[in-house]
């Protein structure tokens, strides 16, 4: 029977998910294409027919589970509300995303603590940049909205929003290191708060 490519992107997603299930329990080093495969109900033959090799399975891992990040930086972009509670929605939605979109959760619990960031991870470090760079740019836009509005007080804008950035990235990598050292649901809406007070 002739595949269609409805059929052949249900392979490719039934494979990104498996990989996305074991990067995050074995790391990327200890994962072989033989165990996706197995995982995923295929022999390795449909993955080498959507990927080249592992480098670029593991970069399609990351896209796929990261783009509700991307789309929450757009939507926080495009809300229509005040600038600081444009960057109070991104903070909450933030956390959300990590408690509530178990994809998304375990693609930061690979890039932060189950990859080696070695020569062969060029491709995934580039795009990590580019998008660490687009949400620091979105914040310092709203900041400096808010600063013409009168909302939050004079500043460097771009600090501020590297500042606001690293918290929630630090946040994000200690909860994932040591989920019991606190209950993210519970101390979201509070760290959400306590984040934008930052700005003031």
């Amino acid at each position: 029977m002739r595949r269609t490519k409805e059929d052949a992107e249900k392979t490719r997603l039934k494979v990104i998910e498996a990989a996305l299930e074991l990067f995050s329990k074995h790391g990327y080093s200890h994962t072989t294409l033989a165990m996706i495969a197995s995982a995923a109900g295929f022999s390795r033959g449909p993955i080498y027919w959507h990927f080249k090799n592992k480098d670029e399975l593991y970069e399609a891992v990351l896209h796929y589970s990261q783009e509700p990040l991307e789309q929450l930086v757009a939507q926080s972009m495009a809300l229509q509300a005040t600038p600081v509670q444009a960057i109070q929605y991104l903070c909450q939605h933030w956390f959300s995303l990590l408690l509530e979109n178990p994809w998304h959760r375990q693609s930061f619990e690979i890039l932060l603590n189950k990859t080696e960031l070695t020569a062969e991870m060029a491709g995934t470090v580039r795009r990590e940049r580019k998008l660490t760079r687009l949400i620091v740019r979105s914040l310092s836009s709203l900041i400096d909205q808010g600063k013409t509005l009168g909302e939050l007080p004079e500043q460097d804008s771009e600090q501020s929003a590297i500042l606001l950035y690293t918290a929630l990235m630090g946040v994000t990598h200690t909860w994932l290191l040591d989920p019991k050292l606190f209950s993210l649901k519970k101390t979201a809406d509070a760290f959400s708060a306590r984040l934008i007070k930052l700005l003031a």
